[in-house]
């Protein structure tokens, strides 16, 4: 009987020891968010373990607000980097936060401590064995009366392209692919993937709701899915077993 036990304990173990986690570091475009079944508001990687087997383990560690500055020092890095085991992946998508000039406690300048604080992410994810995959902040909904896209995000998304070319990190550009997904659903339409509301059309909001940063159920599922595809056409050898447990 006790071999039988000691058995079961051990296939248990090796079962558990396979699972490959995927931990998700950044802001409110990605984070969990409170009363899911009410709140109308998604973040993308909240809706990202469906899109996977159950031998990938999504850890949404992204947090609303947060810049790669405010996330380090409140330690949310070190409890994400504490955990880190060989195989598993970290998704790593700041800028929204970093852009915050009024505000000492997030804002980065892109071209020094934004840029060294996604090099200082890379590096210590790979010093755990682990797998660092950098995206660019997803597009805000900001289309001007001739109905262009303008851009938000001045150069951080550019220093994150940087880091990813000089460290050879594998990269989803997210900014892109959001912009042709906003672009292709046009400056009425888009409102849909975000959170527009009237008054007493939603009884989560007691008031009128323009929020075209954050994103409703459709666009964080969409995005989720962007994010997806692309990891399964990324060429680096470092993803196979990410790439496996797609669905």
């Amino acid at each position: 009987m006790k071999k039988y036990i000691f058995l079961a304990l051990l296939m248990t173990t090796l079962c558990f020891a396979q699972k490959t986690t995927v931990y998700c570091i950044g802001d409110s475009t990605m984070a969990n968010k409170k009363d899911p079944e009410h709140n109308p508001e998604h973040g993308w990687a909240q809706v990202l373990q469906p899109f996977f087997t159950d031998n990938i383990i999504v850890v949404n560690k992204a947090v609303n607000g947060r810049s790669t500055k405010s996330f380090i020092n409140e330690k949310r890095w070190d409890s994400v980097y504490n955990k880190l085991k060989k195989g598993d992946y970290v998704f790593i998508e700041f800028g929204h936060n970093d852009e915050k000039i009024e505000d000492s406690t997030r804002y980065t300048n892109p071209h020094t401590v934004y840029r060294y604080n996604l090099i200082r992410f890379v590096k210590e994810t790979r010093t755990k064995g682990a797998t660092p995959i950098l995206l660019t902040s997803i597009a805000r909904r900001n289309f001007n009366d001739k109905g262009v896209l303008v851009p938000t995000h001045g150069d951080y998304p550019l220093e994150t392209r940087l880091v990813a070319q000089e460290f050879k990190v594998p990269f989803i550009d997210l900014e892109y692919y959001t912009e042709l997904l906003e672009q292709s659903y046009g400056p009425d339409k888009s409102k849909e993937l975000h959170l527009h509301f009237k008054t007493g059309e939603n009884p989560y909001y007691s008031s009128d709701k323009a929020d075209d940063t954050h994103l409703s159920l459709l666009g964080a599922k969409t995005i989720a899915q962007i994010v997806v595809n692309q990891i399964k056409i990324l060429e680096n050898k470092s993803l196979e077993k990410l790439k496996k447990g797609i669905k």
